[in-house]
């Protein structure tokens, strides 16, 4: 195989757990191929370069093998390759992200009736 479809190829390698959450995000702009717009039919093949961005992270990654169907982990991990700065950078800023997450006030449980019409009140108010 010298070619494979974009979305197939980022399914298969576990970008995104289904094949239409690929294509979605191929049409939509989240994909882009050596520099330029991906598009879910494109063709891809060894050496191009992929920027991915999904829910927050973005992935700059190049693909070393190509697959069109989903295998393990393991031999998703093995269809590209991430420089080790990029790699650092995602996962120090999912860190930052977690810390934020964290630090947020979270409530004991749910509101009781007077919660919910004072929750009510503040959102129909503006603040």
């Amino acid at each position: 195989m010298s070619s494979v479809r974009l979305d197939k190829w980022l399914w298969a390698a576990r970008f995104f757990k289904t094949r239409t959450q690929a294509t979605h995000a191929a049409n939509g702009g989240k994909v882009s191929v050596n520099g330029g717009g991906g598009k879910a039919g494109q063709t891809v093949r060894v050496g191009d370069r992929l920027e991915i961005h999904k829910s927050g992270q973005q992935f700059r990654i190049q693909i070393t093998d190509l697959a069109d169907r989903r295998g393990s982990a393991t031999a998703a991990e093995a269809l590209y390759h991430e420089d080790e700065a990029d790699r650092a950078a995602r996962l120090e800023a999912l860190a930052v992200r977690r810390a934020e997450a964290r630090s947020q006030p979270r409530p004991d449980g749910r509101p009781d009736r007077k919660g919910r019409r004072q929750l009510r009140d503040i959102k129909h108010r503006g603040g």
